[in-house]
């Protein structure tokens, strides 16, 4: 099943069950006003919006209409929680070591996760605001998955259970703001702004094969300025998967439904297939010439990030965002 949030008057917009190739849409009200409230009332919801779903691909509802993605904000335009991880430690392991430090061996057995802001998202299409250049502003392509309710303590087994949506991230960046952030020894603030998310989220069967042991095997596809940046697979050297990095989140306290928890960066050591974010190019560049050369994003660069199934055939959408002025 295909959901989205069309943008209207409210802060958490309409929900729209989508056919499976994107091009038709219907809404639900009478089922769910917003994603939140199919997500607080699942088990009820959840097979009322599969029979939408189904009917929709047939041809069979009243009321479609053309699917416009444009009009799409982030599947949940706020969420209760946005927590992060750094599940591939190819990306890790290249920015240690570009300032000649050894990765810590807790990196493997324990993830990294921080905190992100999640009162406002931004829409799949719209600009990334920025105030100053100097801040070093950066895109990073990922995978999230949105949960249900999460008892505390809960094991990976269980977490999977919990897992009911998948999306992509542009976990927007400023670069030039970690340093000073991460030297007072209290994690990420100032330099991780406002995140969006993909036009559509999909239950995990929609992925078939392509979902397995908790991760995407699927290249995510980045193009910056218009032409190709990476393509690495977000199946490849998964450290954490999707279960594991719940667990982690709901160790020591509860999730509720709406929760979103993000994969971290996608990263393969294969150079071949580039990157999904400005940053590793640049730490890979210090690796090899001693230099960073790759500017990060200025006013009018454009990313755009997007996953496609066997077929060739688009999964969640695309995020298409351009720098512009904050202001």
């Amino acid at each position: 099943m295909k959901l989205a949030t069309y943008q209207n008057q409210t802060r958490d917009g309409q929900l729209l069950v989508v056919s499976r190739d994107l091009r038709r849409a219907v809404a639900v009200p009478h089922i769910a006003a917003n994603l939140q409230a199919a997500l607080d009332n699942w088990v009820q919801a959840e097979p009322k919006l599969q029979e939408v779903y189904a009917a929709l691909n047939q041809g069979e509802v009243a009321g479609e209409f053309a699917f416009d993605q444009a009009r799409c904000h982030s599947p949940l335009p706020r969420a209760y929680q946005w927590a992060d991880g750094s599940a591939y430690l190819n990306h890790v392991e290249l920015v240690r070591k570009a300032r000649g430090a050894e990765v810590p061996a807790s990196f493997y057995t324990d993830p990294l996760m921080y905190q992100g802001g999640s009162d406002a998202f931004l829409p799949p299409r719209a600009g990334i605001p920025l105030r100053e250049a100097a801040w070093g502003l950066d895109f990073e392509g990922e995978v999230a998955v949105i949960t249900g309710d999460v008892p505390q303590g809960a094991d990976a087994a269980e977490c999977a259970k919990h897992i009911r949506l998948l999306l992509l991230v542009n976990d927007v960046t400023l670069r030039n703001l970690i340093p000073n952030e991460l030297a007072k020894g209290f994690g990420f603030f100032q330099s991780k702004p406002a995140t969006a998310f993909s036009p559509v989220a999909v239950t995990p069967d929609e992925l078939g094969d392509a979902w397995q042991d908790g991760k995407v095997h699927l290249p995510l596809l980045v193009d910056y300025n218009g032409a190709f940046y990476g393509k690495p697979n977000a199946g490849v050297e998964m450290q954490f998967n999707f279960p594991q990095l719940v667990a982690h989140v709901s160790k020591t306290r509860e999730l509720v439904a709406g929760s979103i928890i993000g994969s971290g960066t996608i990263s393969n050591q294969d150079r071949s297939v580039g990157s999904c974010c400005l940053a590793e190019q640049r730490m890979i560049e210090i690796i090899d010439t001693g230099a960073a050369i790759t500017p990060f994003m200025k006013l009018g660069d454009s990313v755009r990030i997007e996953m496609k199934d066997a077929s060739g055939a688009s999964i969640f959408g695309a995020i298409e965002q351009t720098v512009v002025q904050h202001g």
